[in-house]
């Protein structure tokens, strides 16, 4: 990344690779202003917010952008000196992609900042360890959704894990106001004070970390795809190292049967032998048979589960998800590659990583591939990538179409300016692995894992596939989490940082601040994941009980 040494000092712009032809605005820029870069003076012809670029050459009509040192755009129209980039004169571009020699030289980081450290995790049979210890209620179809909040309603307060975060306080005021006779416009104008709400009473299983209920809309009605990868997905989580048994609720006819999640199972761990109870409603017969035998099956696995208890483990034991959500133009510059540092000290320390989102590496195909350990592991990727992108296109979108309208106005107006600071979270190490969804991580290293660029989406992936803590970039901010595993939030941007700290763990802002290098922001963002992983510190998504969970969809209902 470079500047120059005047306005380095103000922070007003970054040419992010050498090789670029445009700068980032690191704060908002007016018309007229002058910049120096390059050895030139440039003049602004047009306004320049913070997180956008602006043009540090003429460009003529189809003229390549360039933007990390790759292709992200061309100008639709052309572009003058000093003029901002718009969705109105670019146009998505980028490099196509083939087989190319291996590049697996990196420069390991420096780790003895942490050496000697560990977590302290459930260590489970098959030697894998988790960062939370959960009792999981899932169903196999969406049939047994009902099922599902019957227990949950049944056994979350009874067992100590019913949240303290509530809004009845509020409820209540509004009620009064309404029975006083206030008007519609006074209600909407009360200053309505949040009253903290008493916690649940103490754990009655002080070692398992919570029961979680999880309902999703799959099971039945698609095609044999979706209904095959739904039991994948299950499987993931109920052999996930976060995980000390489950309860599954099954209708019985749904195209989603038990057998193919045993079968799942087997194939994640051949030896599996945590608590299980799956139970079927029509053999059962009545709701009261079910739940009478879900609750009995459930407490006796509790029972079981609250024997483990957590005990030290090294920090290869980590297997880091690595997502991000409500992106914005400071993304690829702060708290992406602050990850992709973090990435690049776990790998180097024998840990793993899950990088995912393949819409999101739309661009940086050729790099990604080049770093893969084998040809065949390239192979895969580059296979992934097109058949994704042409079932897209068939579909009538593409992985051009992936900017969301809150990316576009925070700075990212193409998928390639998207993507390539997206991949900055993988770091720089080889890419051992590459996993279709939902397959689990079997090697250490960094894993290319094929996802929707939908963040919710891909975290519940990436948690299915064996990440045992994910982390989670956002410039917009997102109260995303996880059930299983948990998602440590972290801000591209000081603003952000400081207007949602209900949601947010980590500033990652202080990078364009300029008042931390990316290596100091990743050894305070690792810090952090040791006591998340041992039980020390709970993220906010965990502690407002955000259990998103959305099975991806691939094919058409039927």
């Amino acid at each position: 990344m470079s500047n120059t040494s005047k306005d380095a000092k103000v922070h007003r712009f970054l040419q992010v690779h050498s090789a670029d032809n445009v700068l980032v605005a690191l704060q908002d820029l007016k018309k007229g202003e002058e910049i120096s870069f390059g050895g030139q003076t440039i003049s602004l012809i047009t306004d320049v917010a913070s997180k956008h670029k602006f043009a540090i050459k003429p460009f003529g009509v189809d003229e390549q952008i360039t933007m990390y040192g790759v292709l992200v755009g061309k100008a639709s129209k052309p572009i003058a000196l000093g003029e901002a980039l718009t969705t109105g004169n670019v146009y998505h571009a980028s490099s196509d992609f083939v087989l190319g020699e291996r590049k697996l030289n990196w420069e390991k980081p420096d780790t003895s900042a942490f050496e000697g450290r560990a977590f302290n995790g459930f260590h489970r049979a098959d030697g894998s360890v988790g960062t939370s210890n959960y009792w999981l209620v899932i169903p196999m179809v969406f049939c047994e959704n009902r099922n599902v909040n019957v227990l949950k309603e049944a056994l979350d307060e009874k067992l100590g894990y019913k949240k303290a975060k509530s809004y009845e306080n509020e409820v209540e005021s509004l009620i009064s106001l309404y029975r006083s006779g206030k008007s519609t416009e006074e209600i909407i104008n009360a200053d309505l004070k949040s009253t903290p709400v008493e916690a649940s009473k103490t754990r009655l299983f002080p070692n398992i970390d919570g029961v979680k209920f999880i309902t999703h809309d799959m099971g039945c009605g698609g095609i044999k795809l979706d209904a095959d990868t739904l039991c994948g997905l299950i499987a993931g989580y109920i052999t996930h190292p976060n995980v000390a048994g489950a309860t599954v609720l099954s209708l019985g006819c749904q195209h989603s049967q038990t057998s193919t999640l045993e079968n799942e199972i087997k194939k994640r761990d051949p030896d599996f032998s945590k608590p299980l109870a799956i139970l079927e409603q029509q053999a059962l017969g009545t709701e009261t048979n079910l739940m009478q035998e879900a609750l009995k099956r459930t407490f006796a696995g509790l029972i079981e589960a609250n024997k483990n208890a957590r005990k030290p483990a090294p920090l290869s034991k980590l297997c880091i998800g690595l997502e991000c959500g409500g992106s914005d133009g400071f993304s690829g510059i702060s708290a992406n590659p602050a990850l992709g540092y973090v990435s690049d000290l776990l790998v180097s320390m024998g840990g793993a990583v899950v990088l995912s989102e393949f819409p999101e590496l739309c661009g940086v195909e050729q790099e990604l591939s080049d770093r893969c350990v084998d040809v065949d592991t390239a192979n895969r990727f580059m296979h992934l990538m097109r058949t994704y992108n042409a079932r897209a296109v068939a579909d009538g979108s593409g992985f051009y179409a992936n900017p969301s309208p809150g990316n576009i106005r925070d700075g990212l107006i193409t998928d390639a300016i998207k993507s390539a600071g997206a991949a900055k979270k993988g770091g720089t190490s080889p890419v051992t692995a590459v996993l279709d969804y939902p397959e689990k991580v079997q090697r250490m290293g960094l894993n290319l894992l094929c996802t929707p660029g939908s963040d919710v989406e891909s975290t519940t992936a990436e948690v299915a596939s064996g990440a045992n803590i994910v982390l989670f970039t956002t410039g917009l901010g997102t109260p995303t989490g996880n059930p299983v595993a948990p998602v440590i939030k972290l801000s591209t941007n000081t603003k952000t940082f400081q207007k949602m700290p209900d949601i947010i763990d980590i500033n990652c802002g202080t990078i364009i601040d300029g008042t931390e290098t990316i290596q100091e922001n990743a050894h305070r963002i690792l810090d952090y994941v040791i006591r998340v992983a041992s039980g020390e510190e709970q993220p906010k998504a965990v502690q407002l009980g955000q259990d998103d969970f959305i099975p991806w969809k691939r094919g058409v209902s039927l």
